[in-house]
């Protein structure tokens, strides 16, 4: 099954909503990487006036390396558990994937 890379952007307040997800579905998400983000979009919707002046959104992304097949399940789950405008999702794919030791 080829490997895949699952980044997901969202807005930080959705942060401990995605790890809960993540943590109860360990055969989709077995480890992933967190990290803060901004992101810089046309859609406005939803952002603070400070956001607005300032021209980009405070984000939390999320970065998951997994089986495409599983990629696709756990991105169904969130779709019908957090269907949220301003998340969006990407899937790259991987060449390799392993551990230094």
């Amino acid at each position: 099954m080829p490997l895949v890379q699952l980044t997901i952007a969202a807005p930080r307040h959705l942060e401990e909503e995605l790890v809960e997800r993540f943590l109860a579905r360990p055969d989709w998400a077995s480890g992933f990487t967190l990290y803060a983000a901004e992101g810089c979009s046309h859609h406005a919707e939803g952002l603070s006036a400070r956001e607005r002046v300032r021209g980009r959104a405070r984000r939390v992304a999320v970065q998951i390396i997994l089986e495409a097949e599983h990629a696709r399940a756990l991105l169904d789950h969130l779709r019908e558990t957090l269907p949220k405008p301003d998340v969006a999702w990407w899937i790259a794919p991987v060449g390799e994937f392993g551990r230094l030791a």
